[in-house]
């Protein structure tokens, strides 16, 4: 008399299981498929403005005061990140709410790559600081070397007074790293590049060059120009923003973690559903 009603107990409790493991799983494909429908949207708007500033670079550089170098590497970068969020982005949404497992593999794939790069670079960074420093630095004197012997600026050229005038500083180690370029060391007058006037100079910067961006300045009397040199006000502004730094590459490392697991249930809890993807492919 008592194994019909524990048979009748059993049956509810696992169809209270089955709801509970269908709704837990639900929640799950819903709140992937909004988080990457967001990334989505983020990365085509983050492509569309990488697109406007690569097409519309005087306009930027008018209002910005910019660098067409600068502004082309950063049209380059959101374009790139745009496209690569949007992928992300289609890959998650579509996969999670179709329920299309070798779509949600590849999302985690795509995030386990990007996760494993993140930390090879960092560990890369930590090891071969020496190296890369002193890459940067010839690098660096190979530009100032080469600077202004061309009638126009190069894209190197360019870049690199940009970083002079946003740091505030003037040569690698020193302004006297200029000494190396020919211009700068035999120039009958005191010429000086533009890119290293200071601000607080009392005497305003006179063009020696024409066209955009002037290369060099005349001095009146002395050099107005920045001392430091740009490794220590890279230092001291990495110095300055270092725990924010930290905090977002924590951030994206967390998240990547949490999609990944996320991305990971899904592909192993729902069924073997490759028949939907060849309807909706």
């Amino acid at each position: 008399m008592n194994f019909g009603t524990g048979s009748s107990e059993d049956k509810k409790e696992n169809r209270k299981k089955i709801m509970s493991h269908r709704g837990c799983l639900s929640v799950t494909k819903y709140f992937l498929f909004l988080f990457n429908l967001f990334f989505f949207i983020l990365g085509s708007l983050v492509f569309s403005f990488g697109l406007w500033i690569l097409f519309d670079q005087n306009n930027f550089a008018s209002i910005l005061g910019s660098s067409y170098y600068a502004l082309k590497m950063w049209s380059y970068i959101f374009s790139g990140v745009g496209i690569l969020t949007m992928l992300l982005g289609f890959l998650g949404c579509l996969g999670s709410l179709k329920e299309i497992k070798c779509m949600l593999g590849l999302y985690f794939a795509f995030l386990l790559l990007l996760f494993a790069g993140q930390v090879t670079i960092a560990i890369l960074i930590q090891t071969h600081s020496n190296t890369i420093s002193s890459t940067v630095a010839e690098h660096v004197k190979g530009i100032i070397a080469s600077y202004g012997t061309n009638t126009s600026v190069s894209d190197h050229g360019d870049s690199w007074d940009f970083v002079q005038e946003q740091f505030h500083c003037c040569g690698w180690t020193s302004w006297t790293d200029w000494l190396e370029n020919s211009r700068f060391r035999d120039g009958l007058t005191l010429q000086y590049p533009c890119s290293c006037y200071n601000i607080s100079a009392p005497h305003p910067a006179n063009n020696v060059t024409t066209g955009k961006p002037a290369l060099f300045c005349q001095a009146q009397e002395q050099l107005p120009i920045y001392k430091r040199g740009c490794r220590e006000s890279v230092q001291a502004w990495l110095n300055n923003n270092i725990i924010t730094i930290v905090g977002i590459c924590l951030g994206i490392v967390l998240l990547e973690l949490c999609l990944m697991m996320v991305s990971m249930f899904l592909c192993r809890t729902i069924g073997p559903n490759y028949d939907k993807l060849a309807r909706y492919s």
